[in-house]
C-alpha cells in the first residue's frame, strides 16, 4: 500500500513510518518541514498534500499535539488554537482524504488518553472526546469502503524521557506504532484504540 504519514518527523510518526516500511508498504513521510510538507492548520496545505501524493491507500496522522492549558487562566485564543490544530486540523485531513484515497482505504487519526484527570488537561480531554465521537460517527458515513479510526495513546516513553520525566509509566513508541499499523492493515472502523 501507499501510505501517507503526517507528522513523520516526530517520535510516534517516525516509529509508525518505520513499522509500516518494515511491513513492506510504501510510506510517504509528510511534516511541516521536509520534501513533502503539510500543516494541519492550513487547509490549502492539506489540499496540496493530496495533489502531491495522489491515489494513496491510507493516511495516518501523528502530527497532532495539544498544549496543557490552565482552565481558569487560559485565554479564549489559547483554547481556539488547541482546537484548531489537534481537532479541526485532523477533521479537515480526514475530510480531504475521503475524496482522495483509493477505494477501501483507511484514515487513522491521533487522540490521547489520560489515566486520571490531569492539571491543564481539560482542553486535551475535550479534543480527545471530540475525535472519538467524530470517528465513531464518520465511520458510518464514509463512502467506497473507506475506514476511519483514532489511536489514543497515553504517555510515550521517549517523550517522557525527552522531558526529563521517568519513562517508567510510558509506552515505547515502537509499541504504539503497532496500534497504528493494526488500524491501517486491519478491518476495524469507527474505533478508538487505547492501551
Amino acid at each position: 500500500m501507499k501510505i501517507i504519514v503526517v507528522g513523520a518527523s516526530g517520535t510516534v510518526g517516525g516509529a509508525v513510518s518505520a513499522a509500516l516500511e518494515a511491513a513492506g508498504h510504501e510510506v510517504v513521510r509528510a511534516s511541516r518541514r521536509g520534501p513533502v510538507q503539510v500543516d494541519l492548520e492550513d487547509t490549502s496545505s492539506i489540499e496540496a498534500l493530496f495533489r502531491a501524493v495522489p491515489e494513496g491507500d491510507a493516511v495516518v496522522c501523528c502530527a497532532a499535539s495539544g498544549p496543557l492549558v490552565d482552565l481558569a487562566s487560559a485565554s479564549d485564543e489559547e483554547f481556539a488554537d488547541g482546537l484548531r490544530g489537534k481537532l479541526s486540523g485532523q477533521v479537515a485531513l480526514a475530510r480531504h482524504a475521503l475524496h482522495r484515497l483509493r477505494d477501501n482505504g483507511s484514515i487513522t487519526l491521533t487522540g490521547g488518553t489520560f489515566a486520571a484527570p490531569l492539571a491543564g488537561g481539560s482542553l486535551g480531554a475535550l479534543v480527545n472526546a471530540g475525535l472519538a465521537g467524530f470517528v465513531r460517527n464518520a465511520a458510518a458515513e464514509l463512502p467506497r469502503g473507506l475506514r476511519i479510526n483514532v489511536v489514543s495513546p497515553g504517555w510515550v516513553s521517549e517523550t517522557l524521557a525527552a522531558l526529563g520525566i521517568s519513562d517508567a509509566v510510558g509506552t515505547p513508541a515502537a509499541e504504539v506504532a503497532r496500534w497504528y499499523v493494526g488500524c491501517v492493515c486491519g478491518t476495524s472502523s469507527g474505533q478508538t484504540i487505547t492501551a
